[in-house]
């Protein structure tokens, strides 16, 4: 039966019943499309191809079988969301997740186990818990007092999917868990294709405080999730041998060096420097004002020196091994990738332009 998966791939692409009815010139109605959803009834052959044509899926993935469920689902948004783009967002993560689980299945591949740290999940309720619980994770991760160069990578490494999708400019990105009835829950971070590489290390250092954070639910919660966030990538340590203990004045020259080094935004770093104590309110205040009219504190936050984005490839690499390695057809990658065979082929024989 292809219910679950039709409904998953309509909502993926923000369709309605109706809007896809209309996507395969009404060869049946949208009332029939309820029902292939239902698992009511089964369409026909060239219903079917209609279908997979209109949603950009193969047939193949309409009538496979998945018992894959996501849980726990935890949106970091700028503004309020309609339920409609949010289930048309968890359609897309859920299948992404499952194209990942996919693909390291064709290959046998062990996915990395997510091995919380001892003691996760750390109850915080004030931000001095968030702080000492970045301390503790970044000690239990061996990763001392220096940046991440590339933290959507280390954190698959350590057994996090990170899937970049390109999600509208109401959803910086969300964490959940994958949960399925052979092997243990999966957990997933997605960040926001569009955003800036500064605004998306924010967003996984802030969706990896939801793994591993205990903390009450609510505005007092997300705070607590900022305050790691902001300690996990600019370790006070480290902050204090840059800056200094006490500072009365600071120029946008040095606010950009810094950014250079822990690759978040002048924003972010002073409001850490604020957090630390390193500076009072009124420089605070002078520096955001500052920020306020030059426009980098309203969309597209376009503050200079731009981060690169974060690339998680884990996923494109085993589709390029699997195909490589023959464990699937050419096809069948390109379809995992959400490609053409055409490109497949270009991507795996010519380097990055």
């Amino acid at each position: 039966m292809i219910g679950r998966r039709l409904s998953i791939a309509r909502r993926a692409a923000g369709l309605s019943l109706r809007d896809l009815e209309a996507k395969i010139d009404k060869k049946v109605s949208a009332q029939a499309i309820s029902k292939y959803e239902r698992d009511e009834m089964m369409p026909g052959s060239d219903v079917l191809t209609s279908l997979a044509r209109a949603l950009g899926v193969s047939e193949s993935y309409l009538l496979g079988q998945s018992d894959l469920t996501l849980e726990a689902i935890e949106f970091r948004k700028n503004r309020l969301t309609s339920r409609k783009e949010e289930a048309a967002v968890e359609a897309a993560v859920l299948s992404a997740v499952e194209r990942y689980l996919e693909v390291e299945e064709f290959l046998g591949a062990a996915s990395f186990a997510w091995s919380p740290p001892q003691g996760a999940p750390f109850p915080v309720r004030e931000q001095a818990d968030a702080e000492a619980a970045a301390g503790r994770l970044r000690a239990a991760w061996n990763l001392g007092i220096d940046p991440i160069p590339n933290l959507a990578e280390f954190l698959e490494e350590k057994g996090i999917k990170v899937i970049s999708l390109p999600l509208s400019d109401k959803v910086s990105g969300l964490m959940c868990r994958a949960r399925r009835s052979a092997g243990g829950d999966v957990p997933v971070i997605v960040v926001n294709q569009r955003d800036t590489g500064e605004r998306q290390r924010f967003t996984l250092a802030h969706e990896l405080a939801h793994h591993i954070l205990d903390a009450p639910d609510g505005v007092s919660g997300e705070k607590l999730m900022h305050r790691f966030a902001s300690a996990f990538l600019m370790p006070a340590d480290t902050l204090w041998q840059e800056v200094g203990k006490n500072r009365s004045s600071l120029s946008l020259g040095e606010l950009f060096e810094l950014k250079a080094v822990f690759k978040v935004s002048v924003q972010a770093i002073t409001y850490r420097l604020k957090d630390l104590r390193i500076i009072g309110d009124a420089l605070y205040r002078k520096l955001f004002d500052e920020f306020e009219r030059l426009g980098w504190r309203s969309p597209p936050y376009d503050e200079p020196g731009k981060i690169a984005v974060e690339r998680p490839e884990r996923f494109r690499r085993l589709c390029f091994r699997a195909a490589a390695e023959g464990a699937v057809s050419d096809s069948k990658a390109a379809e995992l990738l959400g490609i053409t065979v055409r490109e497949l082929d270009r991507q795996m024989e010519q380097p990055p332009g």
